[in-house]
């Protein structure tokens, strides 16, 4: 039976945070609001659950998962990043932003690019994202709440309740969500470059 939690926008109920935390804990799979789209999300080091995730979307073994982060301490964990780099993306976040960078040992390989050995990650600027990543302690293992035949992310929790509640195991209902997802900026090179315009500016990371 999936569970759905109501969580403030604003101020997230310690709770149902920490109820969300240990269903990611013990291997589940939930669907979450960032600031963004929501998502769906799971336990970085849980191969079943990210099993899961590409059956229910779909994906084939090539789609690449996004490491949700609290702040830049993790990201300096996962993502090998220069001072430079650094220093923009400490200006830039938390915001709607994926960086792809070269992964550190510590990401599993499942979620590196298989050539370049990239990760994608992001700090979101949402209040109930942050405060489940604050309980977890580390990151999420995410990818868009975008199922295959649809144009865009779904957005009302009661209609993503109706079509996935057989299929996840938490869904949090943080109210609407967006349909425009995250600026991809890839910083592997010499400059950073655009791969998707979405909803964060671009001007930071132009020459």
């Amino acid at each position: 039976m999936t569970q759905r939690l109501v969580i403030h926008q604003d101020n997230p109920q310690k709770r149902l945070i920490t109820q969300a935390a240990e269903v990611v804990r013990q291997g589940g799979v939930i669907v979450y609001p960032t600031d963004s789209t929501y998502a769906f999300g799971c336990h970085v080091g849980d191969k079943a659950a990210l099993d899961r995730i590409r059956a229910i979307r779909h994906l084939d073994e090539g789609h690449l998962f996004t490491l949700i982060c609290r702040d830049l301490s993790e990201l300096a964990t996962y993502a090998q990043v220069n001072n430079t780099d650094y220093r923009l993306i400490k200006a830039s976040t938390p915001a709607p932003y994926t960086f792809l960078l070269k992964a550190t040992r510590e990401v599993p390989r499942r979620l590196q690019h298989p050539k370049r050995k990239t990760v994608g990650l992001r700090v979101p600027d949402n209040a109930i994202t942050l405060a489940l990543l604050e309980s977890l302690g580390e990151p999420l293992m995410s990818s868009t709440c975008l199922m295959r035949g649809d144009e865009l992310p779904m957005q009302d929790p009661e209609l993503i309740y109706e079509r996935l509640h057989k299929q996840v195991d938490l869904i949090i209902d943080g109210g609407f969500g967006g349909i425009e997802e995250t600026t991809v900026i890839d910083m592997v090179g010499d400059v950073p470059i655009i791969v998707r315009t979405g909803l964060a500016p671009v001007e930071a990371f132009v020459a």
